[in-house]
């Protein structure tokens, strides 16, 4: 698994760039990046990332759950960047768990992505 981190120069956007499969270790290095944002900025938007994602490790699946609940108004955008059907129907998968915009976009639109989460 390899994870990339980039904070937007403004605070408030963080993209998260995710290949292979996401793990539990992942969540402990950027929950606490996230936290911090949020105790900064308020809301904070999100851009992910995923090329060749092979979805979550258990360990990781239950550290998404509790931050999705703990931080259920806390992000304002989430932009969702892949390559396949799947990963498009995550965008559909994760309204429940924030109150957040929500949009996917294919990877090759990754600047229209950028875009969004930007306005």
């Amino acid at each position: 698994m390899v994870l990339g981190l980039d904070l937007n120069a403004d605070g408030k956007i963080l993209e998260v760039q995710v290949t292979g499969k996401l793990t539990k270790e992942a969540y402990q290095e950027f929950v606490p990046l996230l936290e911090n944002m949020i105790g900064q900025y308020g809301k904070v938007r999100i851009l992910f990332h995923m090329h060749d994602f092979h979805g979550w490790e258990a360990g990781a699946l239950w550290e998404d759950i509790k931050f999705d609940m703990k931080h259920f108004k806390d992000i304002e955008q989430l932009a969702i960047v892949g390559e396949s059907k799947w990963e498009q129907g995550m965008a559909m998968f994760c309204k429940p768990f924030t109150s957040a915009k929500i949009q996917y976009f294919d990877a090759a639109k990754i600047d229209d992505a950028r875009a969004w989460i930007r306005q």
